[in-house]
């Protein structure tokens, strides 16, 4: 094999699944009109949150009735939020292919206690039988798995006249597929996945639905502060128009105002979708004619078009045994890291030993492209080692 260097070098090395490249031509200096120092209470800070909340429902196409919050600690504090507030009122379902949905199995059986949870799990590169769904039952499931690169196919499998709540986990989604919003009461993301934010910021979007089991549903455990989301059984509406649980960076918020303005002017969320989906096609376009590599998602058609996680398939490598294919699958990061070529594209931890590689709206596809021909260099050089 040919261990020689390619030419092309991507002009971003940043392929990280989170927090994820920053938008193309971004500069601090568009952050010059955040309103630091100020109380994000007062009118120019409330004013931004605003902002953020008006442009987030305009670009994500979200509807008139939907209610947008900002709430601290990410999209991990978004999910805790709903499932601590909304859940057990009914059973649920919770589905899981990779370690995201494994952590709210975990939450709901281990922490709430819920004993009428049902899981239903597959493997990474695998999606549960959807059609085994019980939507009398509440239902919680990430519609991309982060982790494996698995999403969910469209919302064609979520019943319209459902019984109980959908709460979807959209991180690594929203912005880069079409979400069926009239399938879901319930979305979470945050702002660092594809449109490149800072992070500790989540989004928790609900529906009437999700607002009447809110007001007619008290849980039975104690409800810490930072879950809060009704008094005296009223929603609390003032945190889905800016009013904030907790102290906002208000630079963080500038920052997603900021990747916002840009999705517009690349004609929003189709324009989004579409750098996705041209960065996906350069991948798959690459492993279709590679033979030491394939996706770890078992189908095209549930392929995310965001974090692209792949696997060895080259024969040498698999015959060998599972600690050795593992070390040998981390030389490739490590050499692409040392060439500052790509950043941060090992597999995620729990999955099996792959590659994962950020194809979200903020990468530009020439450079996912150069990464191709340096990702058949890197493996040449490690097996060659």
């Amino acid at each position: 094999m040919d261990t020689h260097t390619p030419g092309p070098r991507p002009a971003n090395p940043s392929f990280s699944s989170g927090p994820c490249a920053k938008r193309p031509g971004y500069s601090l200096d568009n952050l010059k009109g955040a309103p630091l120092g100020r109380s994000h209470r007062a009118k120019a800070g409330k004013s931004r949150l605003k902002r953020a909340i008006d442009l987030t429902r305009d670009v994500l196409g979200v509807p008139a009735d939907y209610l947008i919050g900002i709430v601290p600690a990410s999209d991990t504090g978004a999910v805790e939020m709903a499932l601590w507030s909304l859940l057990g009122a009914r059973g649920v379902d919770l589905l899981a292919w990779e370690s995201f949905g494994e952590g709210w199995v975990t939450d709901v059986v281990k922490q709430l206690k819920l004993k009428d949870a049902r899981v239903l799990k597959s493997a990474y590169g695998e999606l549960p039988d959807l059609a085994q769904v019980n939507f009398d039952n509440d239902v919680v499931f990430t519609w991309n798995g982060t982790t494996s690169g698995v999403k969910v196919p469209n919302g064609d499998w979520i019943k319209a006249d459902r019984k109980g709540l959908t709460i979807c986990d959209a991180t690594s989604a929203a912005f880069a597929q079409k979400l069926d919003w009239a399938k879901l009461d319930v979305v979470t993301f945050s702002w660092q996945k594809v449109l490149g934010g800072e992070a500790a910021h989540g989004m928790l979007i609900i529906n009437p639905r999700a607002v009447e089991r809110l007001e007619t549903w008290t849980p039975a455990w104690p409800m810490p502060k930072i879950f809060r989301l009704t008094n005296n059984r009223k929603l609390a509406r003032g945190i889905f128009d800016g009013d904030t649980i907790n102290t906002p960076s208000m630079l963080c918020v500038e920052d997603y105002i900021d990747a916002l303005e840009w999705a517009q002017t690349i004609g929003g969320l189709n324009g989004l979708i579409a750098r996705a989906d041209a960065n996906l096609k350069t991948i798959a376009d690459w492993a279709a004619k590679t033979p030491w590599v394939d996706f770890l998602a078992s189908s095209p058609a549930i392929r995310s078009n965001t974090s692209v996680c792949l696997k060895i398939i080259d024969p040498a490598i698999t015959a060998l045994s599972a600690e050795a294919q593992a070390a040998f699958v981390k030389k490739i990061p490590a050499l692409l890291e040392a060439e500052k070529i790509a950043y941060d594209i090992d597999g995620y931890r729990d999955a099996p030993p792959g590659l994962r590689i950020w194809c979200g709206a903020t990468v530009e596809q020439a450079d996912v492209a150069a990464l191709t021909h340096w990702l058949d260099w890197a493996f040449a050089k490690a097996k060659a080692a």
